[in-house]
């Protein structure tokens, strides 16, 4: 089985632990060997939180610089953070909702144009699907699953071997009861906007 190398970054409490652990739970469904890892910086106050993932035959989850086939990032700026994981080859996913860090409400720094961070990950990348995931959560009656609006659009890019509706079972069994329907609509949402 080819190996298949995911990249997760968030913003601490952006759902990207939940949303690796739906992608885990949905290959382990599929017989897919996965290897997880993952990095929680100062997550509980707004720090990067990131999430490799294997898929396939490999010995290590640690994904060095360069070697990601797949790229998913919850807050624009950290995409561009993360982008040294990319290669020519890699597909990129983002969320363009901004989540500004406290040294730019503070006036110590600046956020970068939205347009120049397109251009810059498509120039060093092989393809970008980038959508306000906020927004299709809102659509979704849940704010709070942009994880899930980005997982459906992770999964129409085809670069991670899990097929849809096994993603939508891994979400009944890894998700509160209360969030499934809101959770499999954002992810529907996300899936039918990366096309």
């Amino acid at each position: 089985m080819n190996t298949t190398r995911l990249v997760i970054v968030a913003v601490g409490g952006q759902g990207n632990l939940l949303a690796s652990s739906v992608l885990g739970e949905a290959a382990l469904l599929s017989n897919i060997p996965v290897r997880m890892s993952e990095i929680h910086g100062m997550a509980q106050r707004g720090g990067v939180v990131e999430s490799a993932m294997v898929f396939g035959d490999a010995e290590s989850s640690v994904i060095s610089d360069g070697e990601a086939d797949v790229l998913v990032g919850f807050e624009p700026s950290e995409t561009l953070r993360a982008l040294k994981k990319c290669n020519k080859a890699t597909v990129v996913v983002t969320n363009l909702a901004p989540l500004p860090p406290f040294t730019v409400a503070i006036g110590k720094g600046v956020y970068p144009d939205l347009n120049k961070l397109q251009a810059t990950i498509r120039a060093k990348t092989a393809g970008l699907v980038a959508l306000d995931a906020v927004e299709l959560a809102r659509q979704a009656g849940n704010e709070l699953s942009v994880n899930m609006v980005l997982l459906g659009a992770l999964i129409r890019t085809g670069k991670v071997p899990i097929e849809a509706q096994t993603v939508k079972e891994a979400i009944r069994k890894k998700t509160k009861q209360a969030f499934v329907e809101s959770n499999i609509s954002a992810f529907d949402l996300g899936y039918c906007a990366a096309q």
